[in-house]
């Protein structure tokens, strides 16, 4: 005899897309946490390992900008440093927990609010500022941190999820904006608060095509 009891929770995948835009807190430009001004876009997996746990891996490109001009701070707008990086790429592996379960084989429309944190690592160009100028230092760094994401999904159909997310990411680095030199020949060229390492936000949609099949519990 074959009995066959279905689980309380789902094993479902999910691949797809997030695209939105980013904004660096540090020493040089505005230091508004939400406050895109580059596009960022890229690739996410998830693995949902119950209906309120799930385990997600992405991979976003985007530019860094940052523009003393658009400060608050008087004494930003006064120095009126730019900088921008084009080669930036981050890399995020974590886990994902939803504040409702979200069980996508129950049918019907469902959603609910969640948060995300892990590890990131950026990869980024280094520069400095000489004289007011963004010079490279011909090398580049990774840079380590720990995002903090919240968000809010629904699904669209029976196999598409819209999400959209605001995610901080704390570094280990203070490299991000040129204002802390990585080679310690250009030391000589930091400047703002060395005790305070960078910060950058990615906010935007995702959307995400699932597949699976509930798993079963069979005893013979």
């Amino acid at each position: 005899m074959l009995m066959c009891v279905q689980m309380s929770y789902s094993q479902i995948y999910e691949v797809g897309i997030f695209a939105g835009g980013s904004n660096l807190i540090s020493d040089v430009g505005a230091t508004n946490y939400i406050n895109p001004n580059q596009v960022a876009f890229g690739g996410i997996v998830k693995w949902n390992r119950s209906a309120r746990h799930a385990w997600r891996l992405s991979l976003i490109y985007s530019e860094l900008e940052a523009l003393d001009s658009k400060s608050d701070d008087p004494r930003r707008i006064e120095r009126n440093l730019t900088y921008n990086n084009n080669s930036f790429v981050e890399i995020s592996a974590g886990m994902e927990f939803t504040f409702i379960e979200f069980d996508m084989h129950n049918g019907g429309t469902i959603s609910t609010p969640y948060l995300y944190s892990g590890v990131s690592v950026a990869y980024h160009d280094n520069y400095y500022f000489s004289n007011g100028n963004q010079i490279s230092e011909g090398q580049s760094s990774w840079a380590f941190g720990i995002p903090m994401v919240l968000g809010f999904k629904i699904t669209v159909t029976d196999h598409i999820v819209l999400g959209v997310e605001v995610g901080a990411r704390y570094t280990f680095s203070d490299e991000l904006d040129g204002s802390f030199p990585a080679s310690e020949e250009l030391r000589d060229f930091a400047f703002g608060n060395l005790n305070n390492n960078d910060w950058y936000t990615f906010t935007g949609l995702t959307l995400t095509y699932t597949f699976g099949r509930n798993p079963c519990y069979c005893n013979f």
